[in-house]
């Protein structure tokens, strides 16, 4: 991912000025470096060892969300609104 568009992600769901390491932004993170990984094995269908790696980035994020569930469930509708996860 490039910096500027994480810098991007960063500002647009951060919960104050320094904020980095909010759910929130890790998520947003998070699901930016998923759909870049989708549109690559959409071209690579072969490249399994990246798979993996993609995986568990899914179920970082998937843990994530399950946490910013139980803890805000206000926040957590509007950011899978915003991120456009769930329908």
């Amino acid at each position: 991912m490039e910096k500027s568009r994480k810098r991007e992600m960063i500002e647009r769901f951060a919960r104050s000025k320094n904020d980095v390491g909010s759910p929130e932004v890790q998520i947003a993170i998070l699901t930016e470096r998923i759909k870049e990984l989708t549109t690559h094995f959409a071209k690579h269908p072969k490249d399994t060892n990246s798979k993996r790696g993609f995986l568990i980035l899914i179920g970082k994020r998937r843990r994530l969300l399950g946490y910013l569930r139980r803890k805000n469930y206000q926040r957590y509708r509007e950011l899978i609104a915003e991120l456009g996860l769930r329908k």
